[in-house]
């Protein structure tokens, strides 16, 4: 990449981070896009693994005392692992358009459900049923498109928990699903060694933005909380919608 391009990737790490650091998601919404412009798919994907592993753990570890009671946190990461097997080895044979349109509408749905209804929030102990299967088929969608958020983040939402204990449970399980990319990437031949060393550089702006949003995160209220991971949701519904479309 020219050194116009380095920076302004690098300001897009930044932002993501931000992003990150005051919600505990987003960073890839932002960042990957840009360098899919700049460069290509496959390239944004592996460059931004080692951003995502190093940010996971550092949020895992930061909240670990703010986790939700019971196993909830654990049965979400470990069944998103399963989903996210079973849905790398069907990817080869499986129409992603029509699934990922669908997801997209779901999120939509969800959204429109959410404005309309803005003090709703799922029971814990639905939430504890759910967790099971939302964590596969999050997982799943992973494994077959790259993209769990639409699901996961959704699911968190309509969860309602505090912003510290959402940042844990959503870093716990994008852990468990990049700890997975990480060793299939490289026997595929996408991550690279150029590729493994830009990742690394691109934690120094990907936790410049954390460091930022962290700070700004503390001071968000909750209802806040909850508009910008609304946003968000929709912003990942869109941006599915325009892959779909236009590719």
């Amino acid at each position: 990449m020219s050194i116009e391009h380095l920076v302004f990737v690098c300001i897009t790490f930044v932002l993501g981070g931000i992003l990150k650091g005051a919600t505990g998601v987003g960073a890839p919404l932002i960042a990957i896009p840009v360098m899919a412009l700049l460069v290509d798919l496959p390239f944004a994907v592996s460059v931004f693994l080692v951003p995502n592993i190093v940010s996971n753990i550092w949020q895992t570890w930061r909240f670990r005392n703010d986790r939700p009671e019971g196993k909830f946190p654990i049965l979400f990461a470990v069944t998103g692992i399963l989903g996210a097997g079973i849905g790398t080895m069907v990817l080869a044979g499986f129409n992603s358009d029509i699934l990922i349109g669908s997801v997209a509408m779901i999120v939509l749905l969800y959204v429109a459900f959410k404005l309309a209804n803005p003090n709703w929030a799922m029971s814990w102990n639905l939430a504890n049923k759910l967790v099971v299967p939302v964590g596969l088929v999050g997982g799943f969608l992973q494994g077959s498109t790259g993209l769990s958020a639409p699901i996961s983040v959704t699911f968190m939402n309509a969860v309602n928990l505090q912003r510290a204990q959402f940042i844990f449970t959503m870093s716990l399980f994008f852990l468990s699903m990049t700890l997975i990319q990480f060793p299939a990437q490289y026997a595929l031949g996408i991550l690279t060694l150029e590729r493994f060393i830009y990742g690394v550089v691109a934690v120094i702006p990907l936790f410049i933005g954390m460091s930022i949003g962290g700070y700004l995160g503390k001071r968000i209220s909750k209802p806040a909380f909850d508009k910008i991971i609304i946003i968000v949701l929709s912003l990942l519904a869109l941006r599915l919608l325009v892959s779909v479309f236009y590719g």
